[in-house]
Formats: structure tokens, C-alpha cells, sequence
């Protein structure tokens, strides 16, 4: 008798487990984002740049305007549901249209469709869908939905 009790057990709880991994699925879900970083060819190869490209730094960054403090400095950030991030909105926040190129400082943000292209000197980042720009008395706030989840954050201008 107890021996079945022990095997219920085990199964309840399995059965708990999985159901609780599966309903915080997107919180435990590992995010990576990478970035190409050129180095130095090894002796004996080709000079040439991997992919043919000369610039330093590329790729797929969301997180690519909070990098660039120089430009933009981060004041705040909002994460969770669109609905909840949605609401953290700064007041008279005005949609930025595409598409539209913002420069600030040496950096300038070329808003196209639904993703967005970070352009300082050499480096070239790209901000995946679905992102969205608006302005807000003088911040730049960037709405970034991307599955169930979504990221808000507020930048403020740098000044010279």
C-alpha cells in the first residue's frame, strides 16, 4: 500500500512540476543575444573581413540604444505584458511614423517598418520586431514587443 502511495506521489508531483514549467515558460526561456566582434586575422589567413563587411560591431541588438551612452542615456525600463508595459507609456507620448531617420549625437536610429537600424560610426545594429518609437517632451521611448512579452524604455538625449 504505501508503495503505491509513493509511486502517486511521484507522479503528482511530476505532473505539477511540468505544468508549472510549462505556464512560466517564457520567463525561464534563456534570451541570447550576440553581437560580431572583428579580431585580428591569424597569421597566414586572409585580411579580408568575415562576410566582406568593414564594420566593427553588427547584429541583432534590442538592447542596442541602452549601449550608446554617448547619445542616449537610459532613465527607466518597464517590462511584462504588452497591456502592462503599454500603460507605463510616459502621458503625450506621439508616435514616431516610419519611416524616419533620428540622429543623436554621432548615432542616428533609421526607423523602418517595424525594426529599426543603429548606425555610430563603424558599428551597425538592428533592432528586430516589432518595435515602436514615440516622443515624449525631449525622450526618446522605444516600445519592443517581441512573443508575450514586452520591453519600454525611456532614453534621454545627451547633450554636447
Amino acid at each position: 500500500m504505501i508503495r503505491y502511495l509513493a509511486m502517486s506521489t511521484v507522479i503528482v508531483l511530476a505532473i505539477a512540476v511540468a505544468i508549472a514549467a510549462w505556464v512560466n515558460r517564457d520567463l525561464i526561456r534563456l534570451k541570447i543575444a550576440s553581437v560580431y566582434a572583428k579580431v585580428p586575422p591569424k597569421p597566414g589567413t586572409s585580411q579580408a573581413p568575415v562576410g566582406g563587411s568593414s564594420r566593427s560591431l553588427h547584429g541583432d541588438a534590442p538592447w542596442a540604444l541602452s549601449a550608446l551612452p554617448e547619445c542616449l542615456r537610459q532613465e527607466s525600463e518597464s517590462s511584462g505584458t504588452p497591456q502592462y508595459v503599454r500603460a507605463h507609456l510616459p502621458a503625450g507620448s506621439m508616435p514616431i511614423v516610419p519611416p524616419n531617420d533620428l540622429r543623436y549625437g554621432n548615432c542616428t536610429i533609421a526607423v523602418r517598418g517595424w525594426e529599426a537600424y543603429v548606425h555610430r560610426g563603424s558599428d551597425a545594429f538592428r533592432i528586430p520586431p516589432i518595435v515602436q518609437f514615440f516622443k515624449s517632451d525631449n525622450h526618446l521611448v522605444v516600445l519592443r514587443i517581441a512573443g508575450g512579452s514586452a520591453d519600454l524604455r525611456v532614453y534621454q538625449p545627451v547633450t554636447q
